[in-house]
């Protein structure tokens, strides 16, 4: 199923993105990524004689808004948790305007953290070479076999940096599409066909029509300084993580090229600016923090950019409380950025590390855990209509319900144990297997830049991104006056050194294949 350095990049999204399932077998699969093989994992942990344990509270850090019934339900997990590991569990959700910020501090700072979301997306990279997270390769070994027998090693490869493990990637899709989500009821009122909607271009129709007809909306929300710009959701290259030197077309012989030079970046830049100046995006579209997906929810965007799985339109749904219609506008691939988006990972200053491992195996096969820390408790916040598929309460929707990780459950250990809506699709889990096996696959899967050689470098080339690639990629700032400035101060700032860098260590890493 289905958000301050950029998911583009940097997600929204998932935001984004916007964060189901594994496909399976050797060969970049995974052998327990059916929902039926994936839940008879969830007593692994059973019989495993923890008893004799010292009790400990265990910090969850997680991308989130705070909950009104946030505590009450850590409690219920804690009832799960100290008969099996005897610790108590301490939600510390964060919101995606201040994550950045506030986790780059307490990772500096080593407060005690046991288990934090990291991604490909935030930062992963540098927080692992800069020893802010453990290396978790023992830790995996003896405390972490639910895992170990869960995930394939070709996905468990992206949570590594220079052959060491620090994180674990969440077991959801493994493969991504970008695309577009918008509003099923102003479409059907406004007679637009969205079957019809197969290119960038085919949207300019659709936009001037929400436009013209309801002049109290964005066509299309976006926020660069957070999430996916739109031109990074339609990119046809794999970002090796960062962006900083991509893989175009995913294979490109393991070239690797500047992609802010590429015709097509130009192309992209075009659109935006021709969008922004007919007022389809908000003009504060370059430093706007507010996820889209929120916009849209709020009743102020008919529509967002997004990633694309199995599902995209009733999560979104979820998400947003109105139908939403998903229409996907590239190819389906593989990479370490997408596998890596959302993983687990333990700090340098959690003050158990394994009873922390411990516990992100839970995560991975305990059904009851990982619903409860999705979506609260049983009765109170959702109701089973069916063994496995769940509704809100009489008289609660998505605005009122007292707990909420804002429906972002990809984020969360193993997505394949969870709970299905009514409006999402009941095949979901086994669709979703079919699509992680059916997409195509980047060479260059299973790859993570170090950037400490070229640490400086990066640092500078970033400060460049923040200042043109936001105003660049949302149309704000023209880009036959601004993009050559763009490519000579990343030039300056030594993207070339960078891209030689990212080139040497992709050689060796292939090499280790053969």
């Amino acid at each position: 199923m289905n958000a301050k350095i950029k998911l583009s990049l940097l997600l929204v999204l998932a935001f984004a993105i916007l964060a189901a399932g594994c496909s399976s077998g050797k060969e970049g699969g995974n052998p327990a990524s059916s929902p039926s093989q994936a839940a008879s994992s969830s007593g692994h942990n059973e019989n495993q004689g923890k008893a004799d344990l010292p009790p400990y509270e265990i910090t969850m850090v997680y991308m989130a808004n705070e909950s009104e019934d946030q505590q009450r339900v850590a409690e219920a997990m804690s009832k799960i948790t100290k008969e099996k590991i005897n610790a108590t569990v301490k939600l510390m959700p964060i919101n995606a305007g201040a994550w950045s910020q506030q986790v780059n501090l307490m990772l500096a700072s080593q407060e005690k953290i046991d288990v934090i979301m990291t991604s490909s997306i935030y930062g992963f990279s540098t927080q692992a070479t800069s020893g802010n997270l453990l290396s978790l390769d023992e830790l995996l070994a003896k405390y972490g076999q639910g895992i170990s027998d869960l995930m394939d090693k070709a996905y468990l490869g992206a949570g590594k940096v220079n052959g060491a493990q620090y994180a674990i990637p969440v077991n959801k899709d493994m493969a991504t599409q970008g695309g577009i989500i918008l509003r099923k009821d102003l479409a059907d009122k406004h007679g637009i066909d969205v079957s019809a909607i197969q290119s960038l271009d085919d949207l300019d129709a659709v936009f001037e029509t929400i436009k013209k007809n309801e002049p109290s909306l964005l066509p299309v929300a976006i926020a660069t300084p957070n999430t996916l710009s739109p031109v990074d959701m339609l990119s046809t290259s794999d970002q090796l993580v960062d962006g900083i030197g991509v893989l175009p077309g995913y294979d490109n012989g393991l070239k690797i090229e500047n992609p802010y030079e590429r015709p097509e970046y130009a192309e992209l830049l075009k659109k935006m600016r021709e969008w922004y100046q007919k007022g389809y995006f908000s003009k504060d579209a370059a430093t706007n923090t507010e996820p889209p997906a929120e916009l849209v929810k709020a009743g102020r965007a008919f529509s967002f950019f997004n990633a694309m799985k199995v599902g995209s339109s009733e999560s979104q749904t979820i998400r947003t409380g109105m139908p939403m219609i998903a229409i996907p506008l590239t190819k389906a691939y593989s990479t370490t950025s997408h596998v890596a988006n959302f993983m687990h990972s333990i700090p340098l200053g959690s003050k158990d590390p394994e009873r922390a491992m411990m516990f992100m195996d839970l995560l991975y096969t305990d059904k009851e855990l990982i619903n409860l820390l999705n979506w609260g408790i049983e009765g109170e916040h959702y109701v089973k209509k069916a063994d496995d598929v769940i509704d809100y309460p009489e008289g609660v929707d998505i605005r009122s319900v007292k707990y909420t990780t804002n429906n972002q459950s990809f984020m969360f250990g193993n997505q394949f144990l969870n709970y299905v809506w009514p409006n999402q699709l009941p095949d979901i889990w086994e669709q979703t297997e079919q699509f992680n096996r059916s997409a195509e696959k980047s060479k260059a899967l299973g790859f993570t830049f170090d950037t400490t050689p070229v640490k400086s470098e990066v640092g500078a080339v970033n400060n460049v991104k923040q200042q043109f690639k936001g105003g660049l990629e949302s149309g704000t700032l023209d880009p036959d006056k601004v993009l050559p400035e763009f490519l000579d101060r990343l030039k300056q700032a030594g993207m070339d050194k960078i891209i030689a860098e990212k080139q040497r260590q992709l050689d060796a890493w292939a090499q280790t294949l053969q």
